[in-house]
């Protein structure tokens, strides 16, 4: 069964080098975006046709309690491979926090079922074998999209082969079952991005260059530990502008005319009705914030402080 999968995927590979496009001026850090583009096309309408009806298939026959606790058993078997690559690394107290998280979930939370956990306040961290080859130097080399698995990078794909032997779900016997588990978590894990993939839909000019910036940044932060370092840099955008000194550079030509502009407000204010040797109100300062109404008729203007 594994190696059919691995033929099948081998053969779709294949076929996407095949009929790819190039590009003419490929973007830094993914120079076969040609190819990952098809790929990415490829995974689309499969989703589109097969993967996404199925979770919709799946919400609309399972309760959400239910599909809560597939949610809660899945992760609490992720935390195995979590624990594993955290104590790779040497951060021990993250390490001792997963393996607390799953001794507690599998005795108290129902082999998993329920995330108790959590409630106990123990933190649920990120980690998997492709960050622990990033925590020791390893380059994360080119962008990759690999067919039916999305994006990715060439040290995250051998780190994806790494996640496969640390996951307990590989060990599960006969291989049907581990099999049909493995199918279970990623039609649970697409039933849960329903709402985010038509976000995404309708947000999204190019799908590819969105997913492949948000993929690459959502790398480099986890691979950071989370430090604002990670974050891009998008330079200095300069001091905000101080609109306060709009009206100052209204008033200024206005200065220029003499003892003409001064007499000018009191007779705009009144509206040109107010009886002579009188002086039209002054102008009412409110919060900035607050609707202002126009001044008509001598009546209060107001102004913005």
């Amino acid at each position: 069964m594994q190696g059919k999968c691995i033929r099948v995927a081998g053969l779709a590979l294949a076929l996407a080098l095949a009929g790819c496009s190039t590009v003419p001026t490929p973007t830094k850090g993914d120079p076969i975006e040609g190819f990952n583009r098809t790929m990415f096309t490829v995974n689309d309408k499969i989703d589109q046709y097969a993967l996404k009806p199925v979770a919709k298939g799946y919400v609309w026959a399972t309760p959400q309690p239910v599909r809560d606790s597939v949610t809660n058993f899945f992760s609490n078997i992720g935390d195995v491979y979590i624990a594993a690559n955290n104590l790779l690394q040497l951060k021990i107290a993250d390490g001792l926090e997963d393996v607390m998280r799953i001794v507690i979930n599998t005795v108290f939370g129902v082999g998993g079922l329920f995330d108790v956990a959590t409630l106990a306040k123990l933190p649920k961290h990120e980690n998997d074998f492709g960050l622990t080859l990033g925590h020791y130097g390893v380059p994360s080399g080119p962008y990759l999209v690999l067919p039916l698995m999305g994006p990715s990078t060439v040290r995250d794909t051998v780190g994806t082969l790494g996640n496969y032997y640390i996951n307990p779900l590989s060990y599960v016997n006969p291989d049907s079952v581990s099999w049909g588990l493995y199918g279970l978590n990623i039609v649970n894990v697409r039933a849960n991005l329903l709402s985010a993939s038509d976000v995404l839909e309708g947000a999204a000019l190019d799908k590819y260059s969105f997913v492949r910036n948000a993929y690459l940044q959502r790398r480099k932060y986890l691979l950071s530990d989370g430090t604002a370092a990670a974050l891009p840099d998008y330079g200095d955008q300069g001091a905000l502008p101080k609109y306060e000194d709009v009206d100052d550079a209204a008033a200024a030509p206005a200065s220029a005319s003499g003892a003409a502009a001064v007499a000018a407000p009191d007779s705009a204010a009144s509206g040109g009705m107010a009886p002579a040797g009188t002086r039209a109100p002054e102008p009412t300062t409110v919060p900035a914030g607050q609707l202002i109404p126009p001044a008509h008729f001598g009546y209060p203007s107001f102004k913005l402080r």
